[in-house]
C-alpha cells in the first residue's frame, strides 16, 4: 500500500513542481525526495494542505563536507490518516546556510528550527525567534558541523607510550 501511495504522491508532486522535485527514492518504503530552497515552503504547504501531511515529525540537518552543497536540511512529515511518511531534503551552501522558515505552516517548527540553527548554523529566514536553544550564546561554533577533529590532539592519556607500545 505504501508503494502505491508513494508512487501516486510523486506523480502529483512531479506534475505540480516539475523538475524542482528530484532524487526520488524509497529506502525501506519511506518516500524521499529533494527540492530546492526557493520552493520548499510551497512544497511543504502542498503536502500539508492537499495531501494531509499535517504532522511535522522533525526538522534536522546533515553535514556532507565533501559535497558542493554541503548541508542538507531534512523535513520528516507524517500523514496520520493514511499512515504514510515522507522525507524532504533541501541542500544548501555551507557558506551561506539560509532557508525559508516552516513556522508559517507549523508552529511546532519553531523549536526544531532553533535546534537546527544551534547545532548546524542553518539560518531560517523569517523565523520569529531564531536563537540558540541547547548551547550557550557565547559558543562561537556549531557543534554538529564536521569541521572539528573527533578528539583533542593534545590529550596525553591516548599516547602509545602510556600503554607500552
Amino acid at each position: 500500500m505504501a508503494e502505491d501511495t508513494n508512487h501516486n504522491l510523486i506523480e502529483v508532486l512531479s506534475t505540480r513542481f516539475g523538475d524542482k522535485v528530484t532524487a526520488v527514492s524509497e529506502p525501506y518504503g519511506l518516500l524521499t525526495f529533494e527540492t530546492s530552497k526557493d520552493v520548499i515552503v510551497e512544497v511543504l504547504r502542498f503536502l500539508k494542505e492537499d495531501n494531509r501531511f499535517n504532522y511535522l515529525t522533525d526538522i534536522t540537518a546533515v553535514h556532507y563536507p565533501e559535497k558542493h552543497q554541503a548541508i542538507a536540511v531534512v523535513y520528516h512529515l507524517h500523514n496520520m490518516v493514511a499512515k504514510v511518511r515522507v522525507r524532504v531534503k533541501v541542500f544548501i551552501s555551507e557558506h551561506t546556510p539560509t532557508i525559508p522558515t516552516a513556522t508559517v505552516l507549523w508552529n511546532g517548527a519553531n523549536w526544531m528550527e532553533r535546534e537546527t540553527y544551534d547545532l548546524f548554523g542553518v539560518k531560517f529566514e523569517g523565523h520569529p525567534d531564531l536563537r540558540r536553544i541547547l548551547n550557550m550564546d557565547e559558543l562561537g561554533v556549531h557543534p554538529m558541523l564536521k569541521q572539528y577533529p573527533l578528539e583533542d590532539p593534545n590529550r596525553v592519556d591516548k599516547k602509545d607510550e602510556y600503554f607500552g607500545r
